[in-house]
């Protein structure tokens, strides 16, 4: 029989649709019936794989029902072992709740996985949600996560999988059919290698369950290609003369338009989306294969990223706007013009940067307010890259970027004054009406943390105010924990004098002083975890939580690491 290899995952939900992703183990027609609405679609090929994307339309706004998900009329979804999976649609109106966080390595849930990567933050939600494990006494006010107060959606904001940190599963199958010993060794080389590593990522039986049941939506980073992908154009330069890269690099943009991006669009969007119209369009018994169309684009938008844009928006009625901006694919590396955003991407940002919602949620894998210190280290080394201190310090400035990983918002100033002064005005009200907070949620950075800005006082001199809040929310990682000696130099450059002391060296190189300052109120904390934030009338309340080992290895409860609440 024909079955399932991956997913089902629930993908976007509004309050009348919704999108569930498959990955069959041939060429099939994929059923999804909820209730009295079925819905389904045939798959399409792209390197011996093949997926489907089902969308149910029609669904009545705030229903929960069960789905179930056939191929070629045998139903596979739920199996034996699975639990019932829900599709729960919107409801207009209710305060919207997100779990997010960013930086998830696949290995093994038993003893020697929890000792070498910690317990999966994610894992430990699933089996909360699924009620395998009993709530803890100080997690009792979030016992309704079993209820219709789930998220409604949960934003993965990069790394959702290593293909150049690979797990001993991974390295085992990469053996099976290459020379390990031969470029690209231990990382990944091509579009079956990415298959594989998905499969391992998503197939964990508690995690599949949830995301099964829980609308996903996702954003990589640079671990899904490479690390440090894009910091510079010394790197992408030293990476394209390599026998390896462009493989890489074509296969890991089109396995995450498969995987990832796919799944964020709406159904608008994905009619829109000029691989998937392909899709649409295809008629008569035989399987699409994609193959060679989706490797062309992959190797085109590398080349030319101004034609195809990977970030996307969504509302949700005049509660919330959440823009989803990709940080690494859309930059310009050229020394004499370097911008985290191209000038398209940058417009784009620039035309959903308003207010007249009541909360503006900016999803950015990165940071956008670092720990100070970090910040002003990252923009010394960007102008100490790019010639402020000569040839020899440009030297220096450039393998002190690659080495400590200085390539976040904070080292592309150009573009962080742009979307800062993007962000004031929002804030201050000169985009619409002002919404009570403007949050930047974001990833990758290995810790945790919430952090408040203000204007710098030659903005507050000025005369305007910020009638927002504006808040960076961080969660990192999921399930990759730092060393503890990388932990205590990331302290050490969040607190204290390093702020202070990292101004001094930026100033050392001429950076000019931006229009916000922040400080932290919550963290930094170092735990695997996995936040939460819910939207409320007048505020925003976010909490984080992981996983702990009381008996069992493979049933870690469910526990409270931090919480913040706007105006506390």
């Amino acid at each position: 029989m024909n079955g399932l290899r991956l997913g089902p995952l629930l993908r976007y939900v509004d309050d009348t649709s919704a999108s569930v992703w498959v990955e069959t183990e041939a060429a099939a027609t994929v059923t999804v019936v909820r209730g009295a609405v079925t819905a389904t679609a045939r798959t399409f090929a792209v390197h011996g794989h093949h997926y489907a994307l089902v969308e149910l339309e029609g669904l009545e706004p705030a229903s929960r029902e069960t789905y179930t998900v056939s191929v070629d009329g045998e139903q596979v979804w739920p199996d034996d072992d699975a639990a019932t999976s829900i599709i729960a649609t919107l409801q207009p109106g209710k305060p919207l709740r997100m779990a997010f966080g960013s930086c998830r390595t696949s290995v093994g849930h038993d003893a020697a996985g929890v000792k070498s990567h910690g317990v999966d933050a994610l894992r430990s939600y699933a089996l909360r949600m699924s009620d395998t494990v009993p709530v803890q006494a100080d997690h009792r006010e979030d016992r309704d996560l079993s209820d219709p107060r789930w998220p409604d959606l949960l934003l993965l904001l990069g790394d959702q999988v290593y293909a150049d940190e690979t797990t001993d599963e991974m390295r085992e199958f990469i053996a099976s059919r290459r020379d390990i010993e031969e470029p690209p060794w231990e990382e990944l080389k091509d579009f079956e290698e990415y298959a594989h590593l998905y499969s391992l990522a998503w197939s964990d039986p508690t995690n599949r369950w949830l995301l099964s049941t829980l609308p996903s939506a996702m954003m990589f980073d640079d671990h899904d290609i490479r690390d440090d992908w894009n910091t510079s154009q010394a790197w992408r330069d030293e990476m394209q003369a390599t026998s390896w890269w462009h493989g890489r690099i074509v296969a890991g943009l089109a396995s995450y338009w498969v995987y990832q991006h796919l799944g964020n669009l709406s159904p608008t969007e994905r009619r829109q989306d000029e691989i998937y119209r392909l899709v649409l369009a295809h008629e008569g018994s035989d399987e699409l294969d994609l193959s060679d169309v989706l490797d062309a684009f992959a190797d085109r938008v590398d080349r030319e990223p101004t034609t195809y844009r990977w970030s996307y928006c969504r509302d949700f009625d005049t509660q919330a706007r959440l823009v989803v901006v990709d940080s690494r694919a859309a930059r310009v590396l050229e020394p004499s013009k370097r911008a985290l955003l191209d000038p398209d991407e940058l417009a784009w940002l620039d035309e959903r940067m308003r207010g007249d919602v009541d909360h503006l949620l900016i999803g950015t894998s990165l940071p956008f307010m670092l720990a100070r210190g970090l910040h002003h280290l990252e923009a010394f080394g960007e102008a100490l890259a790019g010639g402020t201190w000569g040839r020899r310090g440009a030297k220096v400035g450039e393998k002190l970027r690659q080495a400590v990983d200085l390539e976040h918002w904070a080292a592309f100033q150009e573009t962080f004054a742009a979307v800062a002064e993007m962000t004031i005005q929002v804030a201050a009200g000169e985009r619409g009406r002002a919404p009570v907070s403007v949050s930047f949620l974001s990833g990758d950075v290995h810790h945790s943390y919430v952090s408040e800005a203000r204007l710098a006082r030659r903005a507050a001199r000025s005369g305007r105010t910020l009638t927002s809040a504006v808040l960076q929310a961080v969660c990192s990682p999921i399930r990759n924990p730092l060393s503890p000696k990388t932990r205590f130099a990331t302290a050490a450059l969040s607190y204290g004098v390093a702020g202070p002391l990292g101004r001094m060296v930026s100033k050392s190189t001429k950076v000019p002083d931006g229009p916000l300052r922040w400080t932290y109120v919550k963290g930094p904390w170092f735990d695997n975890n996995l936040a939460c934030l819910e939207l409320e009338p007048r505020g925003v309340r976010m909490w984080w939580v992981k996983g702990e080992v009381v008996d069992n290895p493979g049933l870690p409860q469910l526990v409270k690491v931090a919480d913040y609440r706007l105006g506390d």
